[in-house]
């Protein structure tokens, strides 16, 4: 089977990991830590990085800084991993889902801003959605697939709104909006370094920002809020978050790698950009001038999906759809969603991603551009 996204750990990680076992610094303190962390923050242009023990973990801590409150709302993204959106409930928050650009697959700024037009008031307790007179606290983009909105455009709005904005960077390590990287616009961004991720801890998350407040409230939240150095005193309500040390290890060793892979991932989608700009049945994601995506998972909108899904699968190719809209899995099915023609409906039944390791070789490609080629030819003989 040519996998989907797999953890390419052909750096240092051996080597780093055995230091961390052979000197007994396995656990959440260790000089492996910091220097992830620091590694991170440089990479992503932010001032301060604090690491966690995965990406859903420093969303939940994101919106606790942010001071997203019990029945506030929060501005999510509705094609995206469920973790944001659980993040949202952790805090007693609930979700205000948004549909997706058709071409993009991003948030849709035009939906978005009508809805903060129409439907919003700025008072002096923030931003109010008049129908519920229940505050919206924040807006949460994700850049799916390490795709990016216009930023700027976005900002702009949160601005005038009055909303923080937490940026769900997980899947954009490596992605760039006019030079500028993802995670580092809003108060506060997000990585994460699940085992499919761009580089990999295993488990393992980042909280990026540019306040020293805010990344101290956040080392010291993350560590069971422990107010001092000898005793046991806590001074509020603390998480066991932190990232330990032995996989801190790993991410060293990934960084070091991460420019390589981004190579990578580049050259996998100019492949396969070039095979689908002859085939009219199919269409990748759409990245505007302004963005340099990481190119995660190369994902194409198809006819036929379940039947290519099939074909691909059959022949030893592992692909997948795109995750259930937000508003259709049980959890959310009541929150407010806000769409004109849901758009996140159409593409979760036609989209499917394709393999996109950093490992993966020219000839397995070669393969998976083969296999397409075979299916479109019998389809135009049907």
């Amino acid at each position: 089977m040519i996998p989907l996204s797999v953890p390419n750990l052909s750096g240092n990680e051996w080597k780093y990991i055995k230091d961390c076992l052979d000197t007994n610094w396995v656990s959440s303190v260790g000089s492996y830590v910091t220097l992830f962390e620091n590694k991170v923050a440089e990479f992503c242009g932010v001032k301060y990085a604090v690491a966690t023990s995965n990406g859903t973990t420093a969303l939940h801590m994101n919106l606790l800084l942010s001071d997203v409150r019990r029945q506030d709302l929060v501005i999510a993204t509705n094609i995206t991993f469920v973790a944001p959106v659980n993040a949202v409930k952790y805090v007693g928050a609930d979700p205000l889902l948004i549909d997706v650009d058709d071409e993009t697959w991003q948030i849709d700024l035009n939906i978005l801003e009508e809805f903060l037009v129409n439907e919003t008031a700025v008072e002096s307790g923030g931003c109010i959605h008049k129908a519920s007179r229940r505050r919206i606290a924040a807006l949460m983009p994700v850049h799916v697939l390490g795709n990016m909105c216009d930023m700027s455009r976005l900002m702009e709005l949160a601005a005038e709104y009055r909303l923080t904005v937490v940026e769900d960077s997980t899947e954009a390590l490596g992605s760039y909006y006019r030079n500028q990287h993802a995670g580092s616009f809003g108060t506060l961004g997000t990585m994460s370094f699940n085992g499919n991720k761009i580089i990999t801890t295993g488990g393992g998350g980042m909280i990026l920002c540019n306040d020293p407040k805010l990344a101290k409230k956040a080392k010291h939240l993350t560590t069971q809020a422990k107010a001092d150095a000898n005793e046991y005193y806590h001074d509020e309500v603390g998480y066991n978050y932190r990232l330990v040390n032995i996989l801190a290890a790993m991410g060293v060793a990934q960084m070091e790698q991460l420019p390589s892979f981004l190579q990578r991932k580049k050259e996998i989608a100019r492949r396969y950009d070039e095979f689908f700009g002859n085939i009219k049945k199919a269409t990748p994601q759409r990245i505007t001038d302004h963005v340099q995506s990481n190119h995660w998972l190369y994902t194409i909108n198809v006819q036929r999906q379940d039947e290519l899904r099939k074909y691909l699968l059959a022949n030893k190719i592992e692909v997948r759809a795109l995750w259930f809209p937000m508003n259709q899995l049980p959890a959310f099915a009541n929150d407010l969603y806000i769409s004109h023609r849901d758009v996140s409906d159409n593409i979760y039944h036609s989209c499917l991603s394709l393999p996109s390791s950093t490992g993966l070789t020219n000839d397995e490609q070669e393969k998976v551009i083969i296999c397409l080629e075979k299916f479109y030819s019998l389809q135009s003989t049907v």
